[in-house]
């Protein structure tokens, strides 16, 4: 005699978009502000003075195509 093994059903559980939106807001925030540190932030546009954010993400510039010599 065979006997019937019943499964669990399992539903998605829905994300809604009012909860998740302001961290996509803020992952989109955080991201901008490292690709402005990683690409932009020497010489004339430079926030933090010296060249002590260049050299810190200086692998990461060369790593994404950035020029910087």
């Amino acid at each position: 005699m065979s006997e019937a093994i019943l499964k669990p059903v399992v539903t998605p559980t829905p994300i809604p978009v009012r909860e998740l939106l302001p961290w996509v807001v803020f992952a989109g925030l955080i991201l901008l502000l490292a690709i402005y540190f990683v690409g932009a932030e020497e010489g004339a546009t430079s926030i933090v003075p010296g060249m002590y954010v260049h050299e810190f993400v200086h692998d990461g510039r060369h790593l994404l195509g950035f020029p910087c010599h």
